[in-house]
């Protein structure tokens, strides 16, 4: 499934593996796009999937670009993490790749500032080709750092509400929830308890919930991580201080943090048939868009509904955004042939009919505003709510930052201290944190 090999890529823990590119420096030379595209010649492309499915999609979508451009040859080598990648971006050489695409959009800033890969702005326009008008609005924001679009968006993943409609009806629920009131209610309806634990739990609120992450949380919230300074903005944006008091709510009010966690250690892992939403065991899940795929698989004893998150109620205006990631894609700075590299970045990402077409093959929402609205999309009419919000404007993400997700991980980390217990005081929690943010960037620069 595209989501599984995505998920190990993109765990938060994975930020510091980027910590090679630190030292790679390499910087964009001249030399290194002054390749003649129209040559024959072969470049290597190095990316992150693995699945037999997911490999088989890739392959055909270089098979496109090699019959669009007969004279460039593409070597690809599938299943590359980033330690990897990083290594080979440090070394170069003929064996390294020209074009790598990585899973993980925390390590964005790392890749622009330390010029492992080229600025693609005056690739970019150079093709005529605007990334603003091209690109969704956050996809367009993950994939550069400081003016440095160093990445274009390779497919996408957005983020939405899950529910078993069997369990709505039982519970006199009629439609999903538009806002975090709403939401909280329905929880609460749908929770049955059992002995000291439960027989259905209407939402597992806990950090460690499966997709349930701070970033998941706080992107309903269109949070603003750091202020103009480049300082961080999470002690003073009353949108980080309603997400979290938002979800320590759900947690005191679903049953607690221990008889939460004691009941989330019995159930299925994320990514195996027995995930408690496919059981009926969570009556609802935040997740991403691979999700209905998985669920379905499993031929769970309800009908499976889809919605875009719940809104804070006073944003009920803004109700079908949703955050949004996804694959990024890139040239190397040591590749000696980067004009030919761009022909196939350039490709992947901007040929609406190749975008398309590798969406349907691997089920991920497509990353161009134009691809989003193709006839020629393939899918469930439930997977249009993850389409709606990557292409709603209101939809967020996380920015780039120097040393990548680190930010996001001190982040998290509070989370878990604060929906424990272990730290009662929000703001000054919020503030400490917020201080040790701005501590490692200036470490990391």
């Amino acid at each position: 499934m595209p989501g599984m090999s995505r998920k190990a890529a993109v765990a938060l823990a994975a930020s510091a593996s980027i910590a090679l590119l630190a030292t790679a420096c390499t910087g964009q030379s001249d030399a290194g796009a002054s390749d003649d595209a129209s040559k024959e010649q072969t470049i290597n492309f190095w990316h992150a999937w693995s699945a037999p499915g997911e490999v088989k999609a890739v392959k055909s979508l270089v098979a496109g670009f090699e019959k669009a451009h007969p004279n460039i040859h593409v070597n690809v080598v599938a299943n590359m993490t980033d330690d990897k990648i990083n290594q080979a971006l440090r070394a170069g050489g003929d064996k390294a790749p020209d074009v790598i695409s990585s899973f993980t959009t925390n390590n964005v800033g790392k890749f622009c500032s330390s010029g492992a890969l080229v600025d693609l702005n005056p690739f970019f326009k150079k093709a005529g080709i605007d990334p603003e008008t091209t690109f969704p609005k956050a996809m367009n924001e993950y994939t550069q750092f400081d003016g440095d679009r160093c990445t274009a968006p390779l497919l996408g993943d957005a983020y939405g509400l899950y529910y078993n409609k069997t369990a709505f009806a039982k519970a006199g629920i009629s439609a999903p929830p538009k806002t975090w009131s709403e939401f909280e209610k329905d929880a609460k309806k749908l929770t049955v308890p059992q002995g000291d634990s439960y027989s259905q739990l209407g939402f597992m609120p806990n950090y460690h919930g499966w997709e349930s992450t701070t970033e998941h949380y706080f992107g309903q919230f269109s949070p603003t991580y750091f202020d103009s300074d480049g300082k961080s903005n999470i002690a003073k944006d009353p949108a980080f201080t309603a997400g979290f008091t938002l979800q320590k709510k759900l947690v005191d009010e679903l049953g607690g943090f221990r008889k939460l966690e004691t009941y989330r250690s019995k159930l299925g892992d994320e990514w195996g048939p027995k995930h408690p939403f496919h059981t009926g065991q969570v009556a609802m899940q935040l997740d991403g868009e691979w999700r209905l795929g998985m669920a379905e698989e499993t031929k769970p004893g309800f009908e499976i509904g889809v919605a875009p998150l719940p809104v804070p109620d006073d944003q009920a205006d803004q109700y079908g955004k949703g955050y949004i990631t996804g694959t990024i894609t890139g040239i190397a700075a040591t590749s000696k042939k980067q004009n030919a590299a761009w022909e196939l970045v350039k490709y992947m990402t901007t040929d609406t009919d190749a975008v398309v077409g590798f969406a349907n093959a691997i089920h991920n929402v497509p990353s161009t505003l134009a691809a989003l609205k193709s006839p020629k999309l393939k899918y469930d009419p439930r997977f249009k709510t993850f389409l709606d919000i990557a292409s709603n404007p209101a939809s967020t993400t996380t920015p780039a930052s120097v040393n990548g997700g680190t930010y996001l991980v001190t982040i998290q980390q509070f989370g878990y201290d604060y929906e424990s217990g272990k730290t009662k005081d929000l703001k000054a929690g919020l503030a400490s944190t917020a201080q040790q943010i701005d501590t490692d960037i200036a470490q990391a620069k």
